[in-house]
C-alpha cells in the first residue's frame, strides 16, 4: 500500500503518496485532476521507482494556495518538494499542466542540475490555434463587461460578480473556468494565458513526449511544437487514446515508460 505523506511549503500544505522502490520519480497530475488519477501510473513504475505522487495545492487533498498562484508558483513548490527528497537526481512524470510546471522547472539552473530523464504526456504549455468560435466569445465578454468598466470600485466590483454569476457569462467561458471560484479561478487564468514557447531551447534533458493520437485537449501538433523546439526530445504516440493515454492504453504506455525509465 502506498504511504500517505505531508509536505509543508511556505504554510502550504502538499499531501502526497509514496511507492514503490529504486531511483525518485515526482509525478505530477493534470488540471482538475489529483494524485488519484496518477495512482495506476506509479504501480506500474514502483518496480523500477520510487514514486513520488503529490496532490498540487488547489487539487486532490491539498488545500487552496491562499493567494492566485502562477505557474512559477508552482514550479517553486515541486523545487521545494524535489529539494526536501534529499537526491543527487530525480525522473519525473507529467501530465497536462504539470507539463507546464514541468517546463518552467526544466530551464532553470535547478531543474538542469537536479532533473534526469523526463516523459511528459499530454503536456499543456503551447500557444492553441484558435477557431473563430473562440474569437467570438471571447470578443462578446469584452463588450458585455465594457459598461460596467465605468463604475467606481465597489459598485463595479459587485456588478462584475453579477456578471461572472449569469448563464450568458458562464456559457462564454471554458467548463475548467466555470466551475471555479476565488484564488483557483484567478491562478487558472493566470496558467493558461501564460504560454512556455520561450522555455523550449533552454531544457537539455532528455524528454519523451508521450501523446494519444486523439487528445482534443492538447492536441498532438502540441507534442510536434515541444518536439522541435527542445534538442533531445522524441515524440511518441499511442493510438486509439485520448488526452488520458495513460488511463486509455495502459499496458503500452507502461511498457513505453519503463523502456525510457530502464
Amino acid at each position: 500500500m502506498p504511504d500517505i505523506h505531508t509536505f509543508t511549503y511556505q504554510h502550504q500544505q502538499i499531501i502526497y503518496k509514496k511507492t514503490g522502490e529504486g531511483k525518485p520519480l515526482v509525478i505530477l497530475h493534470g488540471w482538475g485532476s489529483s494524485k488519484r488519477v496518477m495512482m495506476p501510473v506509479a504501480e506500474n513504475l514502483a518496480h523500477l521507482r520510487t514514486n513520488y505522487v503529490p496532490d498540487l495545492p488547489g487539487f486532490g487533498d491539498s488545500p487552496d494556495p491562499h493567494r492566485a498562484w502562477s505557474i512559477d508558483d508552482y514550479a517553486d513548490a515541486v523545487q521545494a518538494f524535489i529539494e526536501s527528497l534529499e537526491e543527487e537526481k530525480v525522473d519525473v512524470l507529467v501530465h497536462s499542466f504539470g507539463g507546464r510546471i514541468i517546463l518552467k522547472l526544466c530551464a532553470r539552473d535547478f531543474g538542469k542540475k537536479y532533473i534526469d530523464k523526463v516523459l511528459i504526456t499530454g503536456g499543456a504549455g503551447m500557444k492553441p490555434r484558435r477557431s473563430m468560435k473562440f474569437y467570438i466569445k471571447k470578443y462578446t465578454a469584452k463588450i458585455l463587461k465594457a459598461p460596467f468598466m465605468i463604475l467606481p470600485g465597489s459598485l463595479r466590483e459587485k456588478a462584475l460578480g453579477w456578471l461572472r454569476s449569469t448563464s450568458l457569462w458562464k456559457s462564454l467561458g471554458s467548463s475548467d473556468y466555470s466551475k471555479l471560484s476565488g484564488v483557483m479561478r484567478e491562478t487558472f487564468v493566470k496558467s493558461v494565458t501564460e504560454y512556455l514557447e520561450s522555455t523550449l531551447p533552454d531544457i537539455p534533458h532528455e524528454v519523451l513526449l508521450l501523446w494519444g493520437r486523439n487528445d482534443d485537449a492538447t492536441p498532438v501538433y502540441q507534442g510536434e511544437r515541444i518536439e522541435k523546439g527542445i534538442e533531445n526530445a522524441a515524440l511518441v504516440i499511442i493510438e486509439d487514446a485520448g488526452h488520458y493515454a495513460f488511463l486509455d492504453k495502459p499496458k503500452q504506455f507502461a511498457k513505453i515508460a519503463e523502456a525510457f525509465f530502464k
